[in-house]
């Protein structure tokens, strides 16, 4: 018997890794990669300078993209002072 096997659409691939080219970051990862202890991190969102996190539920993440574009903000403003 013959296998009829289907390709999944693009779609379908897009939802099987959503993961792989933004992953999302826990409140510990995100600091690491800015250098700055959890709690400061979480001053830093209260103060508008991280971004708010998006909220899966009760989780909080932030896109590594995100993260990302608060040292790129930094570093154009240090520029322009």
């Amino acid at each position: 018997m013959l296998s009829t096997k289907t390709q999944p659409t693009a779609d379908q691939k897009q939802i099987a890794t959503p993961h792989s080219s933004d992953p999302l970051l826990i409140a510990r990862e995100a600091a690491a990669i800015l250098q700055v202890s959890v709690p400061t991190f979480w001053r830093r969102v209260a103060d508008g300078t991280v971004p708010k996190p998006v909220k899966l539920g009760g989780l909080s993440r932030w896109p590594q993209t995100e993260i990302l574009a608060v040292i790129e903000t930094a570093k154009a403003a240090r520029t322009v002072a």
